[in-house]
């Protein structure tokens, strides 16, 4: 065993450097385990070209570098720029406190810092979790994705969103990608069937292909497989987001399987969905404890505070909501709700269907199953999307009977019968069909149109019967015609939505299935939505209409819907039924926000069984939808969660108003950096010949944009971004950069138009944002203007020497707990040991009172730089005396969270031991308690363990000095 150092020896953190191997390295994440650390560095040489590596000091000597020994180096560049640049590196690469509750970086993105949305913010980073934990809830349309990468951002800035994994449904997988970052520069490699083969191309069939990217989005659907399972659970991450989480509440699916896989092997942990629950306690108990196992008690209860403490949940007429959308989502227009006469057939189809099968006057169909009161209504339901849907449905039953059994002989010629008639309806003619037609019509749609609309249908047989048709019938070539349905693969699926995004997409009519209905934003060209067929769910009418009545819409949206009339009595009377559920839906939308509550079945499909009784005249529509003053009055879980959105709307502006961080930057913006740090790197030739050592970096102030060719070590950075950015923009030849915010979204604007690259919605210049890989890239170059444990010294207006000191306290996962930053000045010459140390809470001083201020020169490096060694190890000892009171206090107040959880645990165990257990009940109890029992592992891991005290630069007072600036 090469390596020496002991678990107690090793005193390293974030920001410190080590020397391993002989190469130095900056620790990015220092972990201390029972045998030892784990340290992650990236180089600092030239020769390791900012490469990262992981080292174990059972393994390796890892030798970190005294604080008291740094060795002073006078700074003679012109205008103080190593030392700037150097110290403006290391504040960027040194993580942001975890506990500090400010915005750093989430409202310096290309999303606008809604007061809601910070609300989301800080609930997940509420110091009083021990982890971010929380379920983002908010209703359709509210943007769960800007609430996500705003985490996302925060918790890289605090150096604790290295690894992520995001699952979303694959349609959506583009999407998540091109919002996370195109708006918060987090680039995630999509593993979707075409990108996991590329990985299957890279990567030995055996390699676990969650280690070779650090941040990827892939489908549940992906993950279920078998193989990918397995991967997962021997790879922790850093957070784990998975969308549209209500699918994961079925204990023994294998959804369920595979977020209980994820949950324990993440740290931040984000679920979300407009429909967090299915009405039953178990299975929302069973999202809670994916987020902490101890919100729920053994016995399987849980009260409103468990809830509160991990859920935020608003709609969109919350007044905290409704204040600030503004017109970025225009009101819905009243919904406009068309009877279609049936054609001739079509209405004799309807007759059959009633007299026959719905309501016959023997009180029996001809159905020969044994669940005789669903068939029918599945006949009738088909019948109602279209006749090719009905065609299906006939040919599908007819398929599975024996014309040898005499009761499925009789359902056969009953079939037969209704085939027939049936065949005669599939024509240009059908009643509905040609009713949609008419509405296209008048809401515009047409060859020099450019409107578009969204139709949605249930059926696959329906959507291609339209998908065939339409184009004929309005006059539009093939190509303005889209289908979009679950048989599709995910890649054809996304070039569908993405498509459709795009201002000059041939589409104008997207014709589409229930896949679309969640998570696809659909709104950047549309504003029409037309129910084709009518789903017998509130759920599903409202998860469709949130394609287009959305936040950032800002045309009223239009919601439409076509519902056929036969001319008999009995069928025309059940499809009213409808036609009163899609009003219901509009009234909760403008008043409640939470249609699902009305039914309380939580579950499209519960709810399509609820209306199917209704049709069947076995329940009424009034006791199946309840009064919204029913639901907020009662004591059920629905009640619960209408009281808790009342309880949000009143808590939501005191938790909106999390301030943003001050800043710490030593430049005026991030572009001014970025210009010195290839400046400097460069030799100042960043505009010439790359192969002659520039990079052909130019500022084009007037549009805001810049543009620089990459060199090798940046390129290899970028392979990490998008695979289809990286291909349509040629980013590795030029990659060019939106320097203002205004020009990012105007970019973003263009896209959509587009007018991105190779006319894709990737944007021409992307944003320069804070987390931008090519700043991160700057700052590693900065950072190795300094030798092993050096600090720079510089002239500026001090009383006397002073050495700028920062420390930390940290955990034993090496994570930041708290960062203080002081001055220790020495005012006496003739006394050396006498030492000021004082507080600073804002490094706007480096600006204002040193070399470092806007345009100070530099007279020549400080004289007789050795004269001020020794006041270096006597700074940092007297700065961490100082300090100690302060971070002392951080160290209790942390404590203090973990002992709020332990005894949280405590009360879990209490009562698990009070319960009699027997069988499948005591395994999943057992299985719990191991599960939390892990979890306070994690808590004891995260309790405070170092303070380090480290020097960053020495001041001394600025002489008369004759020269030039160097």
């Amino acid at each position: 065993m090469s390596g020496a150092d002991t678990v107690d020896e090793l005193n390293v953190a974030p920001g410190s450097i080590v020397v391993v191997r002989d190469e130095e390295w900056l620790v990015t994440s220092a972990e201390q385990g029972s045998d030892g650390w784990l340290i992650k560095a990236r180089g600092l040489s030239d020769w390791l070209d900012g490469a990262t590596a992981t080292f174990y000091s059972s393994l390796d000597r890892i030798e970190p570098q005294d604080p008291r020994e740094a060795t002073l180096v006078p700074d003679d560049s012109r205008s103080y720029r190593k030392s700037r640049l150097w110290l403006e590196a290391f504040l960027r690469k040194t993580p942001f406190p975890y506990g500090d509750q400010t915005l750093t970086v989430s409202t310096r993105m290309l999303a606008a810092p809604l007061g809601y949305q910070r609300a989301a913010v800080a609930k997940a980073l509420d110091p009083q979790h021990i982890r971010p934990r929380i379920l983002i809830a908010d209703a359709v349309g509210l943007g769960k994705t800007l609430e996500i990468g705003m985490i996302l951002s925060e918790l890289v800035r605090r150096g604790r969103g290295e690894r992520i994994l995001i699952v979303t449904p694959k349609h959506v997988l583009e999407q998540m990608q091109h919002e996370l970052w195109c708006r918060f520069a987090l680039p995630f490699v999509r593993l979707d069937s075409a990108g996991i083969q590329k990985v299957r191309q890279k990567l030995p069939a055996t390699r676990n292909p969650f280690t070779y990217y650090k941040r990827a989005i892939i489908s549940i659907d992906t993950l279920k497989n078998p193989r990918y399972k397995a991967h997962l659970s021997r790879q922790f991450w850093d957070a784990v987001v998975i969308d549209e989480s209500h699918n994961l509440t079925n204990v023994g699916t294998q959804n369920n399987e595979l977020a209980r896989v994820l949950a324990p092997n993440t740290e931040a942990l984000i679920l979300a969905s407009a429909t967090p629950h299915n009405g039953k306690e178990e299975s929302f108990a069973e999202l809670l404890r994916l987020l902490d196992p101890t919100a729920v008690a053994a016995d399987g209860t849980f009260r409103k505070d468990d809830v509160a403490s991990l859920l935020i949940r608003r709609h969109r007429h919350h007044p905290d909501v409704a204040a600030e959308v503004g017109s970025d989502w225009a009101e819905r227009a009243e919904p406009v709700h068309t009877l279609a006469t049936p054609s001739a057939a079509e209405d004799r189809v309807a007759e059959e269907l009633s007299h026959t099968w719905l309501h016959p006057e023997s009180g029996k169909s001809p159905y020969s199953g044994a669940t005789t009161g669903l068939f029918p209504w599945t006949l009738a339901k088909a019948f109602l999307s279209s006749p090719a849907a009905l065609a299906e449905s006939i040919t599908q039953r007819r398929a599975k009977l024996n014309p040898a059994d005499a009761d499925e002989a009789v359902e056969l010629k009953a079939l037969g019968h209704l085939a027939e008639l049936n065949d005669q309806a599939i024509d240009d003619t059908a009643g509905k069909q040609a009713a949609l037609v008419e509405r296209l019509r008048e809401i515009g749609v047409g060859r020099k149109s450019t409107v578009r609309a969204v139709v949605f249908a249930e059926r696959v047989a329906t959507l291609r019967w339209l998908t065939d048709r339409l184009p004929k019938q309005l006059g539009l070539a093939p190509e303005n015609i889209a289908m979009l349905h679950g048989g599709l693969s995910d890649v054809e699926q996304q070039e569908v939505v993405e498509s459709f995004k795009l201002e000059t997409s041939p589409i104008r009519v997207l014709v589409t299935g229930d896949v679309a209905s969640e998570g696809v934003n659909l709104h950047a060209q549309c504003h029409h939505l037309i129910h084709y067929d009518i789903p017998w769910s509130l759920i599903r009418i409202e998860q469709r209409n949130g394609r287009v009545d959305r936040y950032g819409q800002k045309h009223p949206p239009v919601i439409s819907s076509l519902i056929l009339e036969p001319t008999d009595p009995a069928f025309s009377g059940d499809l009213r039924v409808l036609s009163r559920l899609l009003e219901r839906e509009n009234q909760a939308h403008g008043t409640l926000g939470d249609v699902a509550s009305l039914m309380g079945k939580h579950s499209v499909t519960d709810e399509e069984n609820a209306i199917r009784a209704v049709l069947a005249g076995k329940s009424t529509l009034d006791e199946q939808v309840r009064d919204i003053d029913e639901i907020a009055a009662g004591d059920d879980l629905e009640g619960m969660f209408a009281e808790f959105d009342l309880a949000e709307a009143a808590d939501a502006q005191s938790v909106s108003e999390l301030p943003e961080a001050p800043s710490e930057s030593l430049y005026p913006d991030d572009l001014t950096f970025l210009t010195e740090a290839l400046a400097a790197a460069f030799h100042d030739v960043p505009e010439s010949d790359p192969s002659k050592g520039g990079v052909g970096w130019a500022v084009h102030k007037n549009h805001a944009v810049a543009e620089l060719i990459p060199p090798r070590d940046l390129r290899q950075r970028l392979e990490q971004l998008p695979q289809n950015y990286l291909q349509a923009g040629k980013v590795r030849e030029r990659l060019v950069l939106a320097t203002s915010p205004e020009v990012g979204n105007a970019q973003l604007a263009a896209a959509k138009e587009g007018k991105g690259v190779a006319g894709t919605t990737w944007p021409e210049a992307h944003f320069l944002g804070p987390l931008h890989p090519v700043l991160d890239w700057a700052s590693d170059r900065a950072l190795s203007a300094l030798g092993r444990n050096q600090i720079f010294a510089i002239r500026g207006d001090v009383d006397g020497p002073t050495v700028l000191v920062m420390g930390t306290l940290t955990n034993r996962r090496g994570q930041l707990i708290s960062r203080v930053f002081s001055t220790a000045t020495f005012p006496n010459p003739n006394n050396p040991s006498f030492c000021v140390v004082e507080p600073v809470t804002d490094l706007g001083f480096l600006t204002t009172d040193t070399g470092l201020r806007p345009g100070s020169w530099n007279p020549g490096p400080v004289d007789d730089v050795e004269q001020y060694q020794g006041l270096v190890p006597i700074a940092v000892d007297e700065a961490a005396t100082a300090l100690q009171v302060v971070l002392d206090a951080q160290e209790t107040f942390a404590s203090k969270r973990l002992d709020r959880w332990r005894r949280r645990a405590g009360r879990w165990y209490s009562g698990a031991e009070q319960l009699e257990l027997f069988g499948a009940r005591r395994k999943k109890v057992d299985s719990l308690s191991r599960r939390i029992a892990e979890e306070q592992r994690l808590a004891e891991s995260l309790a405070p363990t170092q303070q380090l005290v480290r020097p960053l630069l020495l001041i001394v007072p600025a002489a008369e000095a004759d020269g030039k600036d160097q």
